[in-house]
């Protein structure tokens, strides 16, 4: 089974070995046929504590590392 992979913005580095990374989408309204932007926070493992607030980056699902963390920042991507 692939792993999902998904780009966005960090928008907070403020935990050790931890960002959290907000992915836009863009969708659809099924009647009014607008495009809505909807957003959503993950938390995202960066082993090196190198991403700083406003880095694009990619994640991709991996195995539960903490209550709520079960994404990794993809390497090779600065």
């Amino acid at each position: 089974m692939s792993r999902r992979v998904l780009q966005g913005v960090v928008v907070s580095d403020r935990a050790d070995k931890t960002v959290i990374v907000r992915v836009d989408r863009r969708i659809q309204h099924p009647l009014y046929k607008k495009f809505i932007r909807h957003s959503k926070k993950y938390m995202a493992h960066d082993e090196t504590n190198s991403r700083k607030i406003g880095d694009q980056v990619q994640i991709r699902e991996c195995r539960p590392l903490s209550k709520n963390k079960h994404w990794e920042i993809v390497l090779g991507d600065s």
